[in-house]
């Protein structure tokens, strides 16, 4: 009798541990529908929908007319596209949003050009560089401190330089000893302009693509300076790249795989031509820099 209870228990207690391993399988095995099985990327192809963040700054990513443009937004299109995502929302945000807006799951991807930076790799999943430039400045119409150099602004106390709050400018400025009193942030292109043709600021900087287009509809009291000596600083020139959460790696590897492809076929260097880009100086080839070499330091 007593062998026959001992035997009963002991069943009774196999199927309870079954049971225990079943649901433990169910949210962490292979057996279960966990989200390493589903994931970011199949829950954007169900909805059909990718929400884009970006910030004004033509011609990587800008808002014109109420619609989404830019060579970043358009390589993105492209990109979902192929992984079966046609619709994107977008949503506008400060340059230095970008980063805590994806961390706060208020952004599924940031499309906006944005440098791969060490600094920012730690803090965001950087996919494969889509195109490489160099920096710039704009001041004054004649350019009255004749400045041609972000050393001449160091060298000059006086000289008052407006940049976009977040950009990697404010960096490259500092590492050449210009003071942070002679730095006022802004939130966009635009902002800074206006800085400068109210004679709150002499000078500002941002990528050239930006600055050369941006100056064109800016009126005659500004000025482009043809002449300025690219720094000769870690991190110039620079590779954009959209980012995603750390969390969204397999999203992040997707998206990585679909831009290769765009990359060899053409398709990115297309895109790049018709923002105004130099489809061969600003094209960063398939595996020619990677982004893991830009954020360990090796390229940057």
């Amino acid at each position: 009798m007593k062998k026959i209870i001992l035997t009963s228990l002991l069943g009774l207690i196999l199927i309870a541990l079954a049971a225990c391993g079943s649901e433990d399988e169910g949210a962490n095995g292979d057996g279960g529908d966990s989200e390493s099985n589903g994931g970011k990327l199949e829950e954007l192809q169900e909805a059909g929908t990718v929400t884009i963040g970006f910030a004004n700054e033509e011609p990587y990513a800008y808002e014109e007319d109420g619609e989404l443009k830019g060579a970043a937004v358009d390589i993105a299109a492209a990109v979902f596209a192929e992984l079966g995502i046609d619709n994107m929302k977008s949503q506008l945000s400060n340059f230095d949003s970008l980063i805590p807006g994806l961390q706060a799951n208020q952004f599924d991807v940031v499309t906006a050009g944005m440098a791969i930076t060490p600094d920012r790799c730690e803090q965001a999943a950087f996919g494969e560089p889509e195109m490489v430039y160099g920096e710039g400045l704009v001041v004054q119409a004649g350019n009255p401190l004749n400045i041609q150099s972000y050393q001449d602004i160091a060298d000059n106390p006086d000289i008052r330089v407006t940049v976009m709050s977040g950009a990697t400018e404010v960096g490259y400025l500092e590492s050449v000893g210009v003071s942070d009193d002679q730095v006022t942030p802004a939130d966009d292109i635009p902002a800074t302009f206006s800085a400068i043709q109210a004679d709150r600021a002499d000078v500002t900087t941002a990528t050239e693509m930006t600055l050369r287009m941006a100056v064109e509809t800016a009126g005659d009291d500004l000025e482009f300076v043809d002449n300025f000596e690219q720094p000769d600083i870690e991190g110039v020139p620079s590779y954009g790249a959209a980012a995603f959460s750390k969390d969204n790696t397999e999203l992040r590897d997707a998206y990585n795989e679909k831009l290769k492809e765009l990359k060899e076929d053409g398709t990115v260097a297309e895109l790049l031509e018709a923002n105004g880009f130099d489809p061969e100086s600003n094209m960063a080839e398939a595996g020619e820099i990677t982004t893991e070499s830009v954020c360990s330091g090796e390229n940057y």
